[in-house]
């Protein structure tokens, strides 16, 4: 195996390491998106079932984007604990669990949800709930700063049915827009009274279509997940809170 050539988590949480050019990595089931901090050019991968880790890392450092940074933040479409995915994607090809992304990177790493890492791009203070709907339903809170990723897309909504069955992409494909827009609807104020937040955005590649927006709810671009990625090497109580880990 080839040696570090990136800072020990130890040492980047003892020295508050602070890198000037911070990589985000936004890893969809459709397309890889990346930025720099330092620049504001975007761009896309197409990923899909034969997208495995070490694929992303490789096809990620070909881009311009990815020849010069001094750390990563990943935001992963699924479950991740201590900093690492807990489960295999559903639509991504395998090899994401146990992998580890800072070396492959040769920086140090965060992996996050990537609807945590979105919603702490759009973040602006108090008690912040945020639904990305896309493919499924992400979710995640922020109260106070404190970021907290969420699963409340499988919850039992109606009829034996779950929050993302309703207001993710399939829902939106069985039930039409309308009747699709009327539920999206109702599970925000469902969960805006649930959780009690006084700040809700909706966010993913179909907030689009969420038209109109239901009162005092914002809709926010996929370019927040690289501002949340950003943010997170500069404000650490939100990593320790989202990631629990850097490697």
């Amino acid at each position: 195996m080839a040696a570090r050539t990136h800072p020990t988590a130890h040492a980047v949480r003892r020295a508050g390491f602070a890198p000037r050019v911070v990589l985000a990595v936004d890893v969809g089931g459709t397309h890889v998106k990346v930025r720099r901090s330092s620049d504001t050019e975007v761009f896309e991968i197409a990923s899909g079932k034969r997208m495995t880790a070490a694929r992303m890392v490789e096809r990620v450092r070909e881009t311009p984007a990815g020849r010069a940074y001094d750390a990563v933040s990943i935001g992963y479409p699924g479950v991740v604990r201590a900093g690492k995915p807990l489960h295999e994607p559903f639509n991504l090809g395998a090899g994401w669990v146990g992998f580890d992304f800072a070396d492959a990177f040769g920086r140090p790493a965060i992996v996050i949800n990537d609807a945590a890492m979105q919603a702490w791009g759009a973040y602006r203070g108090g008690r912040m709930l945020f639904l990305g709907l896309g493919t499924g339903l992400g979710s995640a809170v922020i109260v106070d700063g404190v970021l907290e990723p969420m699963e409340l897309a499988h919850l039992p909504y109606r009829k034996g049915r779950t929050y993302e069955d309703y207001a993710g992409k399939a829902g939106l494909r069985r039930l039409g827009k309308k009747k699709w827009r009327k539920h999206v609807t109702k599970i925000v104020e469902q969960l805006r009274e649930a959780l009690e937040v006084d700040d809700v955005v909706i966010g993913g590649g179909n907030a689009r279509r969420l038209e109109p927006l239901p009162d005092g709810v914002r809709r926010r671009s996929n370019a927040d997940a690289f501002t949340g990625g950003f943010k997170l090497w500069r404000h650490r109580p939100a990593v320790d809170a989202a990631a629990r880990a850097v490697t």
